[in-house]
């Protein structure tokens, strides 16, 4: 089944979002996803740039992996286009940023990277040059039966470093 979302120019089309959430400043509060699969908030950008069908009806591992493989060809069609912007991308292991298991962590991810590391592994990643910003591509899903989407999180290069828990008063 066609993935949805499908043009001519896709690749253009997607190039256009980045860059236009690239440049577009970050706004004081959170927004919820909209209808244009973008929401913003203090420090960051998401959008969703493809998704696939849902899998309600057919989890067959053929019709998974077809969906998949074709995010993953807009992936990386768009990696390569932005390599040649702003060099090679980094890989983040995204488990690692939240260390999600952990009971009492030493440290939190901050937006754009805690939704991230909720559907996502890994994701490509870039910092743009003359900014304190990052670009980082990803293929997520948040539930085997919903779509898998192809993501792009825009964030302050500070959302990279872990902040450490607060410690109370009374601990050294």
């Amino acid at each position: 089944m066609p993935l949805r979302h499908q043009s001519a120019d896709r690749a253009g089309e997607q190039l256009s979002i980045i860059d236009s959430l690239s440049s577009r400043p970050f706004p004081g509060e959170e927004s919820r996803p909209g209808v244009n699969g973008q929401w913003s908030g203090p420090g960051f950008h998401l959008a969703v740039l493809r998704e696939s069908q849902d899998f309600w009806e057919d989890r067959s591992i053929e019709i998974v992996e077809a969906a998949e493989r074709e995010l993953e060809a807009d992936l990386a069609a768009l990696s390569v286009i932005l390599a040649s912007r702003w060099g090679a991308p980094e890989t983040v292991d995204l488990w690692h940023s939240l260390e999600l298991g952990t009971p009492d962590p030493a440290t939190t991810a901050r937006e754009p990277l805690t939704f991230l590391c909720g559907v996502a592994n890994r994701m490509q990643m870039w910092r743009l040059p003359n900014s304190d910003r990052w670009v980082g591509l990803a293929i997520g899903q948040a539930d085997p039966e919903w779509e898998f989407q192809l993501l792009v999180g825009i964030g302050e290069a500070s959302s990279l470093q872990r902040d450490p828990v607060p410690r109370r008063p009374d601990e050294c």
